[in-house]
């Protein structure tokens, strides 16, 4: 059985290897005239609650030459932040805040505004923050995506200048301004990135968490080797359910036979994807 010692000698160690690598990190920049700077730098451990409460904040700490470190709860990553139990709810709760103060603010002109102007300033303001990076909540529970879906509620209710308890707000949504539910964009988004995977428009790391099902010894009995299925891998925690490398092939094969068809091009893609995904309604 595992101590509190034996963990936080493992902590030690892997402050270490991180400070070394820094270090080296540190040397490589000054070579090519570039700088580490420290002030900037953000130091972010994960692990579960009961995990990082056991560890004492002087521990965790990292040097970069005089320069300590300190963890912090949250940090920014491509725009995304990123909480220490990877649950991002600060993220959504930051952009939900966000974009709600854009719509009030768009409220107060909004008669003197068209509606296509309208459509077009919640389009650059609010719906590109919430479609940005919302695979990663795959897998989330609903409480979580609600917040955003909201969001969604009170764009579509600043375009067509209804209330909060006007009527038909689904209709407006779905068959006028033709959004899609934030689990329905997610699922467009992961279904789209494995999409420019199959046809090498992808990052190349993504190459090895799509695993095309390949007609074979092994597989030569399959019929899902023939239907351009992927591979989903097994996982043991449900936070391995939320990773690319199943949500993206779970999303895949789901869809049907004529959508996973490599060879359509991406336009055509999301055309019939988007019109699939308003079928389920």
């Amino acid at each position: 059985m595992r101590t509190k010692e034996d963990h936080h000698t493992e902590t030690g160690t892997a402050v270490t290897t991180l400070q070394l690598c820094l270090a080296d990190i540190g040397q490589w920049m000054a070579a090519n005239r570039l700088k580490l700077n420290s002030d900037k730098t953000e130091l972010l451990w994960t692990g579960t609650s009961s995990r990082l409460k056991s560890l004492t904040l002087s521990l965790l700490a990292v040097n970069i030459g005089s320069f300590t470190v300190i963890p912090t709860d949250n940090a920014r990553l491509l725009g995304v932040l990123v909480s220490a139990d990877l649950s991002l709810q600060k993220h959504v709760s930051t952009i939900s805040a966000r974009c709600f103060y854009q719509l009030r603010q768009l409220r107060c002109v909004r008669r003197s505004l068209d509606q296509d102007s309208v459509a077009t300033l919640v389009q650059a303001f609010v719906s590109s923050r919430v479609d940005y990076c919302c695979s990663l909540l795959t897998g989330f529970p609903k409480f979580v995506i609600d917040k955003f879906q909201k969001v969604l509620n009170a764009a579509a209710r600043v375009i067509s200048n209804s209330r909060k308890y006007d009527r038909g707000l689904t209709y407006t949504r779905r068959h006028e301004l033709h959004w899609l539910d934030i689990p329905e964009r997610i699922q467009f988004r992961n279904a789209v990135t494995v999409h420019r995977f199959l046809n090498g428009l992808a990052p190349a790391y993504l190459t090895e968490l799509c695993t095309p099902i390949i007609q074979g010894s092994l597989s030569c009995r399959l019929r899902s080797s023939y239907r351009n299925r992927l591979a989903v891998p097994l996982v043991k925690l449900s936070i391995g359910s939320r990773s690319f490398s199943v949500s993206g092939p779970t999303v895949w094969n789901a869809l049907p036979d004529y959508l996973r068809n490599p060879t359509l091009s991406i336009d055509v893609f999301k055309r019939y994807l988007k019109t699939f995904l308003f079928a389920q309604y």
